[in-house]
């Protein structure tokens, strides 16, 4: 659910995950140099040239979807890799904690809802309780899919770079 909803609405799509956004020239997230680094290894071991910055600002959707397919490539090759696994983990894992707290926010509402015409003020406390606890991570859901997808983005071209 949180893939679908959260992922969805800040990226749009896989076109516009931090693992793609890193790798355009107008993105400082990396020194160039780093950057240059990734970019040869990628010629050398996938036969894909990522496009120059000219033709990237002039036609970023498909700068983009070159990027997306070549990360793709990069993923098979670091499958078994066990740090990229441990930071996919933590993604994965604050991501999901997003869609649960989404979820367990709408069943906050409906436990404050149901005991207001039921007149149980200790459980409607609870429910206003928990619906802010939950709230919460909805309200911070972009500054933490933002961070830990540029972490799991960073860790994974230099892990990348040590292949």
């Amino acid at each position: 659910m949180s893939k679908e909803i959260f992922q969805k609405l800040y990226f749009k799509d896989e076109i516009n995950m931090p693992t793609t956004d890193i790798l355009l020239k107008s993105n400082n997230e990396l020194e160039p140099s780093i950057k240059q680094k990734i970019e040869e290894k990628i010629k050398n071991r996938f036969d894909i040239k990522l496009m120059p910055e000219i033709e990237e600002s002039a036609d970023e959707k498909s700068a983009r979807k070159l990027i997306a397919t070549t990360v793709s490539q990069i993923r098979n090759v670091l499958r078994d890799n066990s740090l990229l696994l441990q930071h996919n983990i933590e993604y994965g894992f604050f991501r999901n904690l997003i869609g649960g707290s989404f979820l367990a926010f709408i069943i906050s509402l409906i436990i404050i809802i149901s005991t207001h015409y039921a007149g149980d003020i200790t459980t409607r406390n609870l429910g206003f309780i928990l619906a802010i606890i939950y709230l919460l991570p909805i309200l911070l859901s972009k500054v933490i899919i933002n961070k830990y997808g540029k972490y799991y983005a960073k860790i994974l071209y230099e892990q990348f770079l040590t292949i």
